[in-house]
């Protein structure tokens, strides 16, 4: 009985293990973005994010093959956020801000056209 509660508590360390890392992949990616304008190869840009995950897998003793597989999975699944990320800053560049820029100059234009009438005008 001592046995299986301990075995389910380490299961239960292991997942909340699991999910701290990904939360701390989501403090790599912003990193990831800023390399990539910088001009790193791609490649370079993602094995150096993958790097902490690759020495915290080789730490905690898993082998080796399993921490490639790791890796692989880590840099395949940046490099997919990386080219969705740079997809939608492309449309957002090209559709998006002349759109908002076009309705910002057009009110700007519109609210001195039609300027409000003022309090003395009123009277």
């Amino acid at each position: 009985m001592f046995a299986s509660l301990v075995s389910l508590a380490a299961r239960l360390a292991a997942i909340r293990w699991a999910i701290k890392s990904f939360v701390g992949l989501g403090l790599l990616v912003p990193v990831a973005f800023v390399l990539k304008l910088v001009g790193l190869p791609i490649l370079a840009v993602l094995g150096v994010l993958a790097l902490p995950v690759l020495i915290v897998l080789f730490v905690l003793g898993l082998p080796i093959f399993l921490v490639l597989i790791v890796a692989a999975l880590v840099i395949g699944g940046l490099f997919f956020v990386l080219s969705v990320g740079m997809v939608a800053f492309k449309v957002f560049l090209f559709v998006v801000l002349p759109i908002w820029l076009l309705w910002t100059a057009v009110s700007f234009v519109r609210r001195k056209v039609h300027a409000a009438p003022s309090a003395a005008a009123s009277v």
